[in-house]
């Protein structure tokens, strides 16, 4: 496709359009496509291209994959600008300022997190001294709740796996402010809950009203570099950076009054994935171990870390390294470079 502008937007699919975001010119938009053919069916400016970015890699556009609601589809723009559009003509619904309502801090390589949809609300990481999540009417836009994480800019108590840590790092303006991972949702011992991975530590709240529920800082890197959305199951969190942070795996124990306990259970750092994501399949976890250095694809047991192979290790290497690895019929990784890999088999026995 041509002129479609820049940016890392990965497409969303739904009611036979594409969706995406990127960079026109000094403009910063959304477009759908008709899946069939390609053709542009509309494009929406979100504002002017954001150009207070402090790092001079990665500018050319926006990373956030739009989330499809129905009716509605949902964007975050590189400096915050949460906005509400109309599938069928673009037509933006409310918009809403991650900085300017909320005192978020765009992290040095700008907002990047696509938003969460769940029930009626949109859930976003502001990042700010007092909103580090905050919860939106997906109708109105209107503020639902902001959720502040205790330790905040001043490090602060940690959570199981590492004490509390100072300012410092990329993440945001050095503090624990937003990272560039996407929020999940979990439901443990009958609540609901959002959990990030911060600049600094990840966190959980309730889904309700935003009560701080736990943290649990190993998996967040000192460089507050924290990209990979968060893994779930069966009551267990695994998260993980690169930057020799790795990885860990929690279980939530509900103390039965609201609050919940983050107990680790192993820390590795054989995981350490820095902006590919994983896969878990079958109790098997699949993703990139690797930094700026480079990295090889990697298969760990879930529920004990114990690595089950390593590319890495293999005297004949398969060819499959680091990457965004994607789940289809055969899990598929691409590359830094864009070239997208062969497809290989997700197995604990190895790649064939």
């Amino acid at each position: 496709m041509k002129d479609l502008g820049g940016g890392y937007s990965a497409p969303s699919v739904a009611a036979a359009r594409v969706f995406g975001m990127s960079n026109r010119g000094d403009e910063e938009v959304v477009w759908a496509l008709d899946e069939k053919n390609g053709k542009e069916l509309w494009v929406a400016r979100l504002g002017t291209a954001y150009t207070g970015q402090r790092m001079p890699q990665a500018q050319e556009g926006p990373g956030c994959t739009p989330t499809v609601d129905g009716e509605r589809l949902y964007v975050v723009g590189r400096g915050g600008d949460v906005a509400c559009l109309q599938v069928k003509d673009g037509k933006i619904l409310w918009q809403r300022s991650l900085t300017q309502d909320f005192g978020g801090r765009v992290p040095a390589w700008s907002y990047h997190e696509s938003p969460l949809v769940d029930g009626d609300k949109v859930v976003c990481t502001p990042g700010g001294p007092d909103a580090m999540l905050a919860a939106l009417d997906k109708l109105t836009g209107k503020t639902v709740w902001t959720s502040k994480v205790p330790g905040g800019d001043a490090g602060g108590p940690g959570g199981p796996g590492r004490p509390g840590r100072g300012r410092g790092g990329f993440g945001g303006f050095g503090g624990d402010g937003a990272a560039y991972a996407s929020p999940i949702a979990i439901d443990v011992g009958g609540q609901r809950e959002y959990v990030q991975l911060t600049a600094r530590t990840l966190v959980g709240v309730a889904a309700a009203d935003g009560k701080f529920l736990w943290r649990y800082d190993r998996p967040a890197n000192q460089m507050g570099l924290n990209c990979s959305s968060p893994i779930y199951q069966d009551g267990q969190v695994f998260a993980a950076s690169a930057y020799n942070a790795g990885g860990g795996l929690v279980k939530l124990i509900p103390d039965g009054n609201g609050g919940v306990k983050a107990e680790e259970v192993y820390a590795t750092r054989k995981m350490q994935n820095h902006h590919g994501g994983m896969i878990l399949l079958d109790g098997y976890l699949y993703g990139a171990n690797g930094g700026n250095g480079g990295g090889n694809l990697i298969c760990l047991d879930f529920q004990t870390g114990k690595v089950m192979w390593d590319e890495r290790d293999k005297p004949r290497r398969s060819g499959v390294q680091k990457g965004s690895v994607a789940m289809g019929r055969r899990a598929r990784l691409l590359p830094p470079g864009g070239r997208h890999d062969d497809p290989f088999r997700a197995q604990p026995q190895g790649v064939p």
